[in-house]
């Protein structure tokens, strides 16, 4: 792989779940959001909302909620005399872009000042999430909670997690047929990696199993695509609890 100062700290980067008491200065604080800013954007459909009053996760010193934001365009829109008749479901997915790009433009600020991050994924999946922080945070209709991230100074140091091999994911012309043997192969890359490094060990995190299913599993072969397989071969089962909360934001996905 070619290599550069930019390569390597994106190479380097890892979610960390302990800080030390260490704040960020007002300067510090400034620069990751601006940086984050100047990611691409379809019409920086985001706003970026950050607190450092306790308890945040992990200890870490600030908290950020990085949302999908219709209300500022809505608001200049009408100041030039126009309404939006853009669907709802292309400016989420718009938006999702926009607060993902922004967000992921600030972690990796953040990385190149030795500033740690991780990214806290209940908002995605959880609506009663939503409500939370929509009620705390004060947000207007057609604001919607998308990315929750918290910062601050490492206190603990540990290799990045594995990916898949690049084989597994960048693909020529058109997406292949993957054999069962291929995608044994990208299975035992991510599973041994997170074993040596003992990953789920560590954080002493072990999915339990639902409906009477048997769980035979132990850290010593407890691994990744077990760890995804429990997430996504359990949870979520249905979208009506998310559509009414988004609802609830001010986006309606279906005509009534």
């Amino acid at each position: 792989m070619i290599t550069n100062p930019m390569i390597e700290t994106l190479m380097n980067r890892k979610s960390v779940r302990k800080y030390t008491d260490r704040k960020l200065s007002t300067e510090e604080l400034e620069t990751i959001v601006r940086a984050g800013q100047q990611a691409p954007f379809a019409s920086q459909l985001y706003s970026v909302i950050y607190s450092t009053e306790g308890p945040i996760a992990f200890g870490a010193p600030i908290w950020f909620v990085i949302c999908v934001d219709v209300h500022r365009l809505e608001r200049f829109m009408k100041l030039r005399g126009w309404d939006i008749v853009t669907s709802d479901l292309t400016l989420l997915l718009l938006g999702m872009q926009d607060a993902a790009y922004m967000a992921e433009n600030m972690v990796m600020a953040a990385e190149s000042l030795g500033i740690g991050s991780c990214f806290l994924g209940a908002v995605s999946s959880s609506a009663a999430r939503i409500e939370a922080l929509s009620e705390r945070f004060g947000l207007p209709d057609r604001v919607l909670p998308m990315v929750e991230l918290v910062m601050g100074y490492p206190d603990e140091d540990f290799p990045p997690r594995p990916r898949y091999p690049l084989a597994f994911t960048l693909f020529e012309n058109r997406y292949p047929e993957l054999s069962d043997d291929d995608v044994k192969e990208a299975m035992k890359v991510m599973d041994d990696g997170y074993l040596k490094q003992g990953y789920y060990r560590r954080q002493n995190v072990k999915i339990q199993v639902e409906d009477g299913r048997s769980d035979d599993y132990t850290f010593d072969n407890y691994s990744w695509t077990e760890h995804i397989s429990r997430k996504w071969g359990q949870w979520a089962r249905s979208p009506d609890e998310l559509l009414d909360a988004l609802k609830d934001r001010g986006f309606s996905l279906f005509k009534d």
